[in-house]
């Protein structure tokens, strides 16, 4: 077999990707357009390499990281490894902040209030004259 008949049996189309990873065409469509994936065209069909299924995995875990497709776009085209690591970085920092507001909104709310009305609550009350 030649290796050109190989590489087209071996390539998958949208809808087996899409199903592998249990996601709707329209999104690899999607980031396709967005410039994450480049997958082959045979005739007017899309396939997909191990490559193309690697990077669909990478999005996916980049997106459960809370990546956006913007950076997700900029790790992929990072020619270096100090390149990937600083959009890392800056997003790390983020989900700090992030952390740091979520934490303070459960602190807010925290405390053994047995009023009615939790702005009658001596644990909200010394809150409000923190602020004040």
């Amino acid at each position: 077999m030649s290796a050109s008949v190989r590489l087209n049996v071996d390539m998958k189309s949208i809808g087996e990707v899409a199903a592998r990873f249990g996601l709707p065409t329209h999104v690899l469509r999607h980031w396709e357009s967005e410039g994450l994936l480049t997958p082959a065209r045979v005739g007017d069909r899309r396939r997909y390499s191990d490559e193309d299924l690697h990077r669909v995995a990478l999005i996916l875990l980049s997106k459960e990281a809370g990546f956006g497709l913007a950076d997700i776009r900029t790790m992929l085209a990072a020619r270096t490894a100090p390149a990937r690591n600083e959009v890392v970085a800056r997003h790390r920092e983020k989900l700090r902040v992030r952390i740091a507001k979520a934490q303070a909104a459960l602190d807010l709310l925290a405390g053994d209030c047995t009023h009615d009305d939790i702005t009658t609550c001596p644990h909200f009350q010394g809150l409000l004259a923190d602020r004040l």
